[in-house]
């Protein structure tokens, strides 16, 4: 899924360390990393925080409980 404007960054991460399954962020050159990670969490923040803004996230949840648990996250957080 593709996600953009995560305004709630801590809240993000808690509904990635609440999936179950693998959840990754596929990066523009096409890496993956896994998001359950704490140092990729880091990477993550440390990446948004030198540029200055979000842009779009591919986001890939292996178990679709996982996938429907992000996706309501997202759709709540942009109310």
């Amino acid at each position: 899924m593709k996600v953009q404007d995560i305004t709630d960054i801590d809240g993000f991460f808690k509904a990635v360390d609440a999936c179950r399954g693998r959840v990754e962020l596929v990066t523009e050159e096409g890496d993956r990393l896994n998001l359950k990670s704490k140092l990729s969490q880091y990477i993550f923040m440390a990446g948004i925080f030198s540029n200055g803004d979000l842009p779009e996230l591919e986001i890939i949840a292996c178990e679709k409980a996982d996938a429907d648990r992000l996706l309501d996250f997202v759709v709540k957080s942009a109310e």
